[in-house]
């Protein structure tokens, strides 16, 4: 009897259905509800990548291709050292061998790789399924904006430490106790004379940071290039590829208008000086020429103090501390000589 019962009980289940009528989705005309967070396919950001290998090394799968070279980098301020650095040439990723573990994106310690949504990428031919970075480039367009912050959780640690830090606040050094804006007048005849006090020349207004190549831009205001998303779709791929693939070539002329209209509105070169006579003059002109005076001798101003209001002024320009204190010292120093050289 109970075997019975369950029996009648599946047979209500099996007529239940078949009364209803069954639902199927239309793929590809009816596009699934993914979430936004939905591992499709793996985008590269190449300017963030150092070459640093860590997700070559980590992938369990071996299926990301790294080559690079070492270039020297011109120092940013003269004097300083030439740096060598290690360029990309190839990033490539081959999705017939990945298994969507994200470990390359997780130990990623610059933000470079980032999981974009699209799965759309299917190829006739296996050696397709190998993504180069130009194309890996293309799928950063439909990675989503992050997550917002939770505005009851807690803050970041690095923001904590920083409001408790208390600010430092530089002085000028002094001699003796007592600030003083020039050396100290010796009590020996033989020593140099002491410069008199210099006026402060008025700050000089924080240099502007130039801007930046590109501006920033919604990924809402992004287009597409019509002409190629139909060149696109026309060869058979798929729309949201296309799409892809659209949005990056409009980003690309975008860019190209923008750096045309920075060009046009970068003020012009000032002219070379006039070059110098040439060191070949005549045995008559070099007699007559006066000889020039010799080479003043370097002043001592002993001990060198920094320029308050240059170091003000280097710091609001977000200059880091250590710079601010070297051109203020600079300019002491400048200042000094001209004061002890006009006695």
């Amino acid at each position: 009897m109970a075997g019975g019962v369950g029996l009648v009980k599946g047979l209500a289940v099996t007529l239940k259905t078949m009364t209803r009528r069954s639902v199927t989705r239309q793929y590809p005309d009816v596009k699934p509800a993914l979430p936004p967070r939905s591992r499709g396919v793996i985008a590269l950001m190449e300017e963030n990548c150092t070459v640093c290998m860590l997700c070559s090394r980590e992938c369990p799968d071996w299926c990301i291709y790294i080559d690079s070279h070492k270039e020297t980098v011109p120092p940013k301020e003269p004097g300083a050292r030439a740096r060598t650095r290690n360029m990309l040439d190839r990033f490539a990723i081959d999705f017939a061998l990945c298994m969507y573990c994200g470990i390359c994106i997780e130990v990623c310690p610059f933000d470079a790789l980032f999981w974009s949504p699209e799965f759309e990428y299917s190829e006739y031919d296996i050696r397709e399924l190998t993504h180069e970075k130009e194309r890996l480039r293309e799928w950063m367009y439909t990675v989503p904006a992050p997550p917002m912050l939770d505005p009851d959780g807690a803050p970041p640690a690095e923001l904590v430490a920083a409001e408790k830090a208390e600010p430092k606040v530089y002085e000028a050094p002094s001699l003796g106790g007592a600030p003083v804006a020039a050396p100290a007048v010796a009590a020996a005849p033989a020593a140099a004379p002491a410069a008199p006090p210099v006026e402060a020349a008025p700050a000089a207004p924080a240099a502007a940071k130039p801007a930046r190549e590109h501006a920033e831009i919604d990924k809402d205001d992004v287009g597409i290039d019509q002409a190629v998303f139909d060149a696109a779709v026309a060869g058979g791929m798929s729309e949201r590829q296309a799409r892809a693939k659209a949005k990056s070539a409009w980003m690309k002329a975008w860019k190209k208008q923008n750096a045309v209209a920075a060009a046009d509105a970068a003020p012009p070169a000032q002219e070379a000086p006039a070059a110098a006579p040439s060191a070949e003059v005549a045995p008559e002109a070099a007699e007559a020429a006066p000889a020039a005076p010799p080479a003043a001798e370097p002043v001592d101003v002993g001990e060198p103090q920094i320029d308050q209001e240059t170091y003000d002024a280097a710091i609001a320009a977000g200059e880091s501390d250590r710079v601010a204190r070297a051109k203020a010292k600079s300019a002491w120093v400048k200042k000094a000589r001209k004061a002890a050289q006009g006695q």
